[in-house]
C-alpha cells in the first residue's frame, strides 16, 4: 500500500510544473452554538430537506456542490480510499461520507471526526476508518467513475465530487524515453488533467524529486531540468492520452520506468482563481482495490450475501415451517437470487446426519415448509441467502419452536372518519403470519376456516366508501388463529388544506414567536378558517403538551406561557370552511428555547478573524435591568491548551462588552476557533451564552525540505510579510524562523546548529495563522 502523496490539489497544471508545493492547509468556519437564540437558525434547517449547505456550484463542473479551498474531497478510485481535507470548521463534528452510484443508489458509507487540520480524516487508509464505520453499510465499495463521493454534517450535504473516467496504464520505455498511455473520459475537462511517476528514487537523480510530471501540451523542458514532458490527446483513439517524458539520460530513464509506486492518472473538476484542484480523482496502475488495512469490510465481491432476517421456524405437522424477512443486498454487490433451507437432525447415525432442505429461487419470497421430517425428531434448522458471490457466511441457525398463543392483528391507521380516502395496512405481532380479510361486514373466519368471502392480505387495502366495515383475523405459522378484529370506516371525501412550512421565527420572554406560510386551502373556492400550534417538549414526542388554535387566517402567533430556558418543538396545520378537521401538519420546528428573565446573548459568531488585530465581543440583546452584573471567559476546547488563552479586557463604558488582540500564530497554539462565554447575572440567577471566534488560515506550503551535514535548507510559500517557523511535526522542536518576502515566498537556511541527523519531516507554521502539512525531507 503506497503512502498518499501531499502535493495533489495545490497549484495549477501550468506549462512550468507548477503543483511542487505541500498540501491543505487549516481552514476554519463558523461553528454555531446550541442555545436559545442561535439555535435558530439550525432549528429552521430541521423542516427542509437535505440540500447543499454552504457550497459552490461551479459552471463545467460534473458536480454541484462543489468543496471550496481549502476543503477537498480526493478519491482514490483504484484503492477505494478517500481523503477529506479542511472542513475544519466543522473540527470535533462527525461527519458522514457515503459513495453514491447512479441508479444504484449508496453503495458504501462512513463516519469520521473531522480533526480540524489539514487532513480532515481519510477512509480505507491506515491511520483513517473503514468503510461502514458507524454506518451499518459493511463493504468496501468497488469506487468506479461516475460515483459521487460527499460529506454530510447533521443530515446537510456540504460538498460533493463525482470520480472521473481516467485510468493509467503501465509505463513503456524506449532509450531515453518514457511514454504512459491511458484513458480519458469524454465528459472530463482536459485543460484539468494531469499524469504522475512517483518513485522516490528519483530524488537522488537529475531529476531531484520523487516524483515526474506531465501536463497538456507539446514536449517543455522541466523547471530544473533532467527531462521534457508533455502529453498528446487521442492519439490512440477517442478518450486516450499519450505522456511523453523524454530524459537527458538513460539511467532517469530506466528508474522511471520501472517506478515501484506507479503510474497516475489526475483529473480534477475545477481549477479555481487560486490555481486549486478541486474535487480530484487519482487513479493509480495495479493498486488493487479493496480493504485497504485489516480490520476493514470485504469488497463487493469478497463476500456472500447478508442472510433473511426475522426468522422464525415452527413445528406443524410433519414438518417445520420457516418464516423471514428477504435480505437485502448491500448496494453494490451482486443481487440476491433465492435462499436455501435446511434441517438437520441432532441424531448421528455411522458419522451422518440426516438432512432434508430447499433451495428457493425468488429473492422476494418470505416463507416456505420443509415436509417430510419424522415426528419427534430434533431438528437444527440452517438458512442462507445465496448470490453469484456465494452463500452466507456463516449460515444462520434457528431452533423450530411450539407455538401455543394466538397472533395479535391490527389496522393502521384504525377505523374512523376521514376526509380523504386512506390505505389501510394489516399487521401482525409474528411474522410469517396469514391474514385474511372481508369488506362487505361478513366474518374471514368461522370454526377455524376462511370464509369463502375471505381475501388473502398481500398489500395495503383502499378504503374509499362512506362507510366500509373491515374484518380481519391472522393464522400464525404454527396454524394458532388470531381473534377476529372489525374497523369501520367513514370518508367524507372533504378535502383538508395542504401542510405548510415554518418561516422565520423567534423567542421572547417565556413565549416564541411563531411565522409560517400560508397553507394551500385543499381545493378552488375553499378558504383557511383556522390555524392549529401544537407544541412537543422533543423532538420524538407525539403527544403535544400544548395546542393553541387560531381563528384567523394570520399566519403569524405567539405562544405564551412557555418554561424559560426550556427547549420545544412546534408544528402548524389548518383547516378550511368544508371540513372541520385540520390537514396533515408542518415539520417540527426546533429546538426553540424562550427566555427567562435573565437573558445572555454573546452576538454572532465571527469568522476571519485576522492575527494581531482587537476582536469585539458584544453582550448586545442581553438583559440590562438594574444590578445586572456581566462576565466574559475563555473556554477552552477538546485540543486547546493554556497556549491558546487570550487576555480579555473590558471594553470601556460598556460593560456588556470585552475585547482581545487575536494573537500570532505559534506552536503549540492549536489554531483551532476560540470559545468565549458570557455570563450575566441579575438577583443570583446566572445564563450563559457561547460565541465562536474563527481566525483566518493562512496557506503555508513546503516546496523542498533538504538536509546534509552543515546544511540544512526548507523553501516553501505562505502570505507575503508573514514570518514562518520551521519545526519537527513529531518533537516540536523549532529549527528556526524566517521572513517571507513581497510575493510570499520564503526560503529557510540553517549552516550552523544544523541537526546531526537528518529530520524524517518538517513542517512550516505561518504567525498568521497556517501550517503546512509534514514533508519529508530529502538527504
Amino acid at each position: 500500500m503506497q503512502c498518499r502523496d501531499f502535493s495533489v490539489t495545490r497549484g495549477a497544471p501550468s506549462r512550468d510544473h507548477a503543483g511542487d508545493s505541500g498540501d491543505a492547509t487549516l481552514h476554519q468556519r463558523s461553528r454555531r452554538k446550541a442555545v436559545a437564540i442561535a439555535g435558530l437558525v439550525g432549528a429552521l434547517l430541521v423542516s427542509l430537506p437535505a440540500v447543499l449547505v454552504g457550497s459552490t456550484s461551479v459552471a463545467n463542473a460534473l458536480t454541484a456542490g462543489l468543496p471550496a479551498f481549502p476543503d477537498n474531497l480526493l478519491v482514490f478510485v483504484n484503492r477505494d480510499f478517500v481523503t477529506i481535507e479542511g472542513f475544519s470548521g466543522h473540527a470535533g463534528q462527525s461527519a458522514l461520507v457515503q459513495v453514491t452510484r447512479p441508479n444504484v443508489g449508496v453503495v458504501g458509507s462512513a463516519i469520521g471526526v473531522v480533526s480540524g487540520g489539514d487532513v480532515a480524516f481519510e477512509v480505507n487508509h491506515p491511520g483513517g476508518y473503514c468503510w461502514g464505520a458507524g454506518t451499518g453499510v459493511n463493504v468496501t465499495p468497488d469506487i468506479q467513475a461516475g460515483d459521487m463521493v460527499s460529506i454530510s454534517f447533521n443530515g446537510q450535504v456540504a460538498a460533493a465530487t463525482t470520480a472521473l473516467d481516467v485510468y493509467a496504464s503501465d509505463a513503456v520505455q524506449n532509450g531515453t524515453t518514457v511514454t504512459v498511455a491511458g484513458h480519458i473520459g469524454a465528459d472530463v475537462n482536459r485543460d484539468n488533467f494531469e499524469q504522475r511517476i512517483i518513485e522516490p528514487a528519483l530524488v537522488d537523480t537529475a531529476v531531484g524529486k520523487r516524483d515526474i510530471r506531465a501536463v497538456p501540451g507539446p514536449l517543455t523542458p522541466a523547471p530544473k531540468g533532467a527531462y521534457s514532458s508533455g502529453i498528446a490527446f487521442d492519439t490512440a483513439g477517442p478518450n486516450t492520452f499519450l505522456a511523453t517524458y523524454v530524459f537527458d539520460n538513460l539511467a532517469d530513464a530506466t528508474i522511471a520506468a520501472n517506478a515501484a509506486l506507479g503510474e497516475r492518472a489526475m483529473a480534477w473538476e475545477l481549477t479555481d482563481p487560486a490555481a486549486n484542484r478541486q474535487g480530484m480523482t487519482i487513479a493509480e496502475f495495479g493498486e488493487p482495490g479493496g480493504p485497504g488495512m485489516g480490520g476493514c469490510p470485504n469488497g463487493p465481491l469478497q463476500s456472500g450475501p447478508p442472510a433473511p432476517t426475522n426468522i422464525v421456524a415452527a413445528n406443524v405437522s410433519n414438518g417445520i415451517k420457516l418464516t423471514w424477512t428477504p435480505a437485502v443486498a448491500i448496494p453494490g454487490t451482486p443481487a440476491i437470487e433465492g435462499y436455501e433451507v435446511k434441517a438437520v437432525t441432532s441424531t448421528t447415525n455411522a458419522n451422518e446426519k440426516n438432512m432434508i432442505g430447499k433451495r428457493i429461487v425468488n429473492p422476494a419470497a418470505t416463507e416456505t415448509t420443509i415436509p417430510g421430517l419424522t415426528a419427534g425428531a430434533t431438528y437444527d434448522v440452517e438458512v442462507v441467502s445465496y448470490s453469484s458471490a456465494g452463500e452466507t457466511f456463516p449460515a444462520v441457525h434457528v431452533a423450530p419452536v411450539v407455538d401455543y398463543t394466538k397472533p395479535i392483528v391490527s389496522a393502521l391507521p384504525a377505523g374512523g372518519s376521514y376526509p380523504v380516502p386512506q390505505q389501510v395496512t394489516l399487521k401482525s405481532n409474528e411474522q410469517g403470519s396469514d391474514i385474511y380479510y372481508t369488506v362487505d361486514g361478513s366474518d374471514p373466519v368461522k370454526d377455524g376456516n376462511t370464509t369463502d368471502a375471505a381475501i388473502h392480505y398481500t398489500g395495503p387495502i383502499p378504503v374509499s366508501g362512506s362507510s366500509t366495515t373491515l374484518k380481519f383475523a391472522a393464522f400464525d405459522p404454527s396454524n394458532n388463529l388470531s381473534d377476529v378484529v372489525t374497523e369501520q370506516y367513514s370518508i367524507t371525501n372533504d378535502p383538508v388544506p395542504a401542510a405548510t412550512t415554518f418561516t422565520t421565527s423567534s423567542v421572547g420572554l417565556n413565549s416564541v414567536t411563531l411565522n409560517w406560510n400560508p397553507a394551500a386551502a385543499g381545493g378552488t373556492g375553499f378558504t383557511i378558517t383556522g390555524y392549529e400550534i401544537n407544541v412537543f417538549d422533543s423532538a420524538g414526542a407525539t403527544v403535544p403538551v400544548k395546542t393553541q388554535n387560531t381563528s384567523t387566517t394570520e399566519t403569524t402567533a405567539t405562544v405564551s406561557n412557555l418554561a424559560a430556558d426550556t427547549p420545544y418543538w412546534f408544528t402548524v396545520s389548518a383547516k378550511n370552511d368544508v371540513n372541520s378537521s385540520y390537514g396533515p401538519a408542518s415539520a417540527k420546528l426546533g429546538p426553540l428555547t424562550p427566555q427567562g428573565p435573565v437573558v445572555a446573548n454573546a452576538g454572532p459568531d465571527q469568522t476571519g478573524a485576522l492575527r494581531n488585530s482587537t476582536v469585539t465581543l458584544s453582550g448586545l440583546g442581553s438583559s440590562s435591568t438594574p444590578g445586572v452584573t456581566y462576565a466574559w471567559s475563555q473556554v477552552l476546547t477538546t485540543g486547546q491548551t493554556s497556549a491558546d488563552l487570550v487576555t480579555l479586557t473590558p471594553a470601556a463604558n460598556q460593560p456588556r462588552d470585552a475585547t482581545f488582540t487575536l494573537p500570532y500564530y505559534k506552536y503549540p497554539m492549536s489554531n483551532s476557533p476560540l470559545t468565549f462565554r458570557l455570563s450575566v447575572t441579575v438577583a443570583g440567577v446566572t445564563m450563559t451564552d457561547d460565541v465562536v471566534i474563527t481566525p483566518r488560515s493562512d496557506v503555508v506550503t513546503v516546496s523542498t525540505a533538504k538536509w546534509k551535514v552543515g546544511d540544512f535548507r526548507v523553501t516553501g510559500t505562505s502570505s507575503p510579510g508573514s514570518t514562518v517557523t520551521v519545526r519537527n511535526p513529531v518533537t516540536g522542536q523549532v529549527y528556526g524562523s524566517t521572513l517571507t518576502d513581497a510575493l510570499g515566498a520564503f526560503d529557510f537556511r540553517m549552516r550552523t546548529g544544523v541537526p546531526t541527523t537528518k529530520p524524517p519531516s518538517v513542517v512550516a507554521d505561518s504567525n498568521m495563522g497556517g501550517t503546512s502539512t509534514p514533508v519529508n525531507v530529502a538527504g
